[in-house]
């Protein structure tokens, strides 16, 4: 047995995460929809692809970086929206953005983030990217639209897959979504008084604990209790793709569709709205349980769209060998969403960075014995 002095593998920053957070907290990053058959099979599938080893390539010089929308990324990675990030460390938004640009790629803020859109601004001095729900009420969503904008976000990551909110029984067992009786209230009271790390980190130093860029729409929102009302009076059911014209109407800079799992979609994606990006994503498997893995569907995906757009991809990525098996099954890039926020909750901004930093050195030893010198040139001969 390890002395597990030092956390090294995204699993690592998950153990560390599960004893320092309350359990309903850890179980929200953790935990999927219903069975989470299709959490699971998000990570299986990077399994499941085996690598094709190559040896005497001349390896000596190894280039992990990628030019995406211009921009040169140190990694072909970039930091997902995750909601709730300020809940798992001290304004936990701010520390991600910090480390994301230290390391030298993209930090995606959440609409649903404690930190506001202006906070993670005056931290940070690189760019980064806003992502934004279908929302029913188009005033405030153009509202926060113009003020990322305003803060200097190129890319606005909108998300698609969430008509309807996806049933995750770890956050129902855990009573977030019900009706608490006194018994179970002093139970779950108990077990955020285990961590008083937390406690004193977040709980009392982090504060405001509230939904930053949502205030003026949710001013009493202080739980999840809350956020979760105003989801299921928020979200708008009706919308489809020829509503994403009055996005496109709305937003100046580039636009990524996030939540595209089948290549019809893609299409019509491509038809209507032509982003600059779509994001294979089956909401890290929280939404519709059963779907294929996000690495299974991509291929499909990559044959529709062909080269006219950038295609990312989300849900299951755990270390770099991944991100080189997402390169050689088509996507140009991923997003990585609780490998940062493990990381975070473990060990806040220098966790993230050290996290990315062993994502690089893996792809660095992936591609040495794959025989890439380039990550842009990884291609579906990377597979056996």
């Amino acid at each position: 047995m390890s002395l597990n002095l030092n956390p090294v593998s995204v699993s690592d920053y998950r153990e560390l995460a599960r004893r320092r957070l309350p359990t309903q907290l850890f179980d929200y990053i953790d935990g999927g929809s219903y069975a989470e058959a299709t959490l699971d099979d998000n990570v299986a599938a990077f399994r499941r692809l085996k690598l094709r080893q190559r040896v005497l390539r001349d390896v000596s010089t190894i280039d992990t970086s990628a030019e995406i929308f211009g921009t040169q990324w140190k990694i072909p990675a970039a930091l997902a929206p995750v909601g709730f990030a300020g809940m798992y460390a001290r304004r936990g938004e701010v520390q991600a953005a910090k480390a994301a640009e230290k390391f030298g790629v993209p930090f995606t803020l959440s609409t649903v983030g404690i930190c506001a859109i202006e906070e993670v601004a005056k931290a940070t001095s690189v760019p980064f990217w806003f992502q934004l729900y279908v929302i029913k009420d188009r005033g405030y969503a153009r509202a926060l639209m113009q003020r990322a904008h305003e803060a200097g976000c190129p890319v606005l990551v909108f998300t698609v897959d969430l008509a309807v909110l996806g049933a995750r029984y770890r956050d129902t067992r855990n009573g977030m979504n019900t009706a608490m009786s006194l018994g179970k209230k002093l139970k779950v009271a108990m077990d955020f008084a285990k961590r008083p790390g937390w406690i004193r980190d977040v709980a009392l130093g982090g504060k405001p604990l509230d939904f930053g860029n949502l205030r003026e729409a949710v001013p009493n929102a202080r739980g999840f209790g809350e956020f979760g009302a105003w989801v299921a009076q928020n979200l708008d059911p009706a919308m489809t793709w020829k509503d994403l014209e009055w996005v496109r109407a709305n937003w100046p800079g580039k636009i990524i569709i996030k939540g595209v799992m089948d290549r019809e979609d893609a299409r019509l994606a491509m038809a209507e709205v032509a982003p600059e990006g779509i994001v294979v994503s089956n909401h890290g498997g929280r939404q519709l349980d059963g779907t294929p893995a996000t690495l299974d569907a991509l291929p499909a995906i990559r044959e529709e769209v062909g080269d006219r757009t950038v295609l990312l991809l989300d849900g299951g990525i755990r270390s770099g060998l991944d991100i080189v098996k997402a390169r050689a099954r088509g996507a140009d890039a991923c997003l990585l969403g609780r490998a940062w926020a493990f990381a975070l909750a473990a060990q806040g901004e220098a966790g993230v960075k050290a996290m990315l930093g062993t994502m690089r050195q893996e792809m660095h030893v992936a591609q040495a014995l794959t025989g890439f010198t380039r990550a842009r040139d990884i291609d579906s001969s990377a597979i056996a």
